[in-house]
């Protein structure tokens, strides 16, 4: 009864919820013994709440209050109660489901239908329980006493069938609870095959998904086999002569229990395609959808005849619907991470074309597709700047880190960017009275940000050589190869960018003199930084397949994409930065 208490609280998305058997719900009794959690700092609320749960145990159907409308006490400690009694198939009341929440909100229609199918999953655990008690051991006061005519408690089919509508309950609640954590449509997928496949065990789990008004799009299982006919066919059209578009189309369950059905039903073309994936049934369930009738249709069939019975169509009815929620949220979440990558995409800088230097850039996602992050880097000539030794101007590079991973740090790292470059305008002759002024404004205008980068300038010098002037706020070491004495670590650096730390006496400037064939990178840090791997071991390796690749003059885009591939692979989980310059020599 724990378990299921905690499982409606979160479900129904409230701050709490109890079971209350009925001994607790004597009109004597002050208090009820409940199952389940009531906020912490409300007692005043639990006399009323016994109230409540004593009207829910009256009725027959669900019981909700408003806020202020219905018993005031309760309103007080929660504005929002919503119980159902839990009855027997006879009728006997064996206790009440309750949930509640401490804001004001009102109870939708879903949350009312979760909490029937919450309630029955109690009434047949009740209702076990009932006939697994021992006829000699004296029923605890806290037990539902079974009715009289049946003192004993259910019969072998009784217990069947109350162990089957429990296991089908179960799996209710696990859909919509593992559906509730999914963030992305290719995990919705995998996640329906999961529940559908350990209990009806179909032949083949398919989620096809509406792309416009006149198609549909299969959602692919990337943790399965590939299935041929998503590879061969993953678009067709809404008005196709096939189960699972006139589902969508209809808006009602299309069942094909055998192949005597398609046939009779549906074109050749059809058929051919059941019959080269070995299948000879179908239930074709549409997903409801809040902004059209329906957003696709969930696809269970099976490799022989299968008679689709009340409670499997019940039950599947159910998972679409917990399905197309997570549909939407994923779509949703979707949209708002594509805006994001392009947000960010469209602040990385083309590479300016700059005489005597070779420049390169890599950026790559994290492997998750909600994790938006706030690396970037840049690089632009300083303004005003006439043309140094021989045509070369000086060049402004940066890579950087805003803290966090969503939208926001996206945002604010295209502010930072932006300051950044303004304050070169006014302050080129040193990276760290840039930085230094970018801390100003975002001390002063409040915008929050906090990070780490590396600013430097590039000075032309005699001889093809270049001057590096550079600030380290707390960023991970950029690493220098010299054409003859190895890799050296830049690792002179200071505090991170934060509002308030910024160092009194101002940032240091550092100094390295640049030869030709020297190789200068930067990046972030999802390229060394990894769960149980040693930050120095990493960063040792990328010194040493960065001293060989400038031995071996490996251009820099290549570099870049075996630094990546090597020491982050594919499966990393923060975005990645890396910048590369060589300088080239004389012209």
């Amino acid at each position: 009864m724990e378990h299921l208490a905690r499982l409606t609280a979160r479900v129904l998305q409230a701050s709490g919820a109890v079971i209350a058997l009925p001994t607790a719900l004597s009109a004597g009794a002050e208090d009820v013994e409940v199952a389940g959690s009531w906020p912490p700092g409300r007692p005043t609320a639990l006399p009323a709440l016994a109230d409540f749960l004593r009207r829910a145990a009256r009725g027959d159907e669900i019981v909700m209050t408003d806020a202020g409308a219905v018993m005031p006490a309760v309103a007080e400690g929660c504005p929002a109660c919503v119980g159902v009694p839990l009855r027997g198939d006879d009728g006997v009341l064996l206790g009440v489901l309750a949930a509640f929440d401490v804001r004001t909100r009102s109870w939708t229609s879903q949350d009312l239908r979760d909490l029937e199918d919450l309630a029955h999953a109690c009434v047949a655990e009740l209702r076990l329980s009932a006939g697994r008690q021992p006829r000699t051991r004296r029923r605890d006061a806290r037990q539902p006493r079974p009715a009289a005519a049946n003192e004993s408690g259910p019969t072998p089919g009784e217990a069947q069938e109350l162990r089957s509508r429990l296991e089908r309950s179960e799996l209710l609640l696990r859909a919509a609870e593992l559906l509730a954590d999914t963030s992305g449509v290719a995990e919705v997928r995998s996640t329906v095959s999961d529940l559908v496949s350990g209990d009806l065990k179909p032949a083949y789990v398919g989620l096809v998904l509406r792309e416009d008004d006149a198609a549909l799009r299969r959602a692919v299982d990337a943790t399965r086999s590939p299935v041929p006919l998503e590879d061969v066919l993953p678009r067709y059209d809404l008005s196709a002569a096939w189960p699972s578009a006139q589902a969508a189309r209809e808006n009602r369950i299309v069942s094909v229990p055998d192949r005597l059905t398609l046939i009779s039903s549906y074109d050749p073309q059809t058929v051919a395609v059941f019959d080269a994936m070995g299948l000879s049934s179908a239930i074709c369930v549409p997903l409801p959808g809040t902004r059209r009738p329906t957003l696709g249709t969930l696809i269970v069939a099976w490799n022989e005849a299968h008679e689709i019975g009340l409670h499997e169509r019940t039950m599947l009815t159910a998972i679409a619907g917990y399905t197309a929620h997570a549909v939407e949220r994923a779509l949703y979440l979707d949209e708002r991470i594509g805006v994001a990558r392009q947000l960010q995409r469209a602040m990385l800088t083309d590479l300016p074309h700059t005489p005597g230097l070779e420049l390169a850039a890599l950026y790559r996602p994290a492997a998750s597709d909600d994790m938006v992050g706030g690396d970037w880097y840049d690089a632009y000539p300083l303004p005003d700047a006439r043309p140094g030794v021989a045509g070369r101007a000086p060049l402004a590079v940066t890579v950087g880190d805003v803290t966090g991973h969503n939208m926001r740090a996206a945002a604010l790292m295209g502010q930072v960017r932006s300051m950044l470059r303004q304050a070169d305008i006014d302050q080129a002759d040193s990276p760290a009275a840039a930085v230094a002024a970018v801390e100003r404004a975002n001390e002063h205008l409040r915008t929050g940000i906090s990070g780490t980068l590396v600013h430097a300038h590039l000075l032309p010098r005699p001889h093809g050589r270049w001057l590096l002037r550079w600030t380290n706020a707390g960023h991970p070491a950029p690493l220098l190869a010299h054409p003859e004495h190895g890799v050296e670590s830049l690792t002179e650096h200071a505090r991170l960018l934060f509002p308030g730390l910024a160092p009194a006496d101002g940032r240091p400037v550092h100094e390295r003199l640049l030869d030709p064939g020297s190789v200068l990178l930067l990046y972030t840090d999802g390229l060394v930084e990894h769960p149980g791997r040693d930050f120095d071991e990493v960063t040792d390796r990328a010194a040493r397949l960065l001293a060989q690749a400038t031995c071996q003059n490996t251009p820099l885009p290549p570099l870049l994409n075996l630094l990546a591939d090597t020491l982050a692979g594919h499966e990393h989980r923060d975005d990645i930065v890396l910048f590369a310059l060589r300088v080239r020599g004389a012209e």
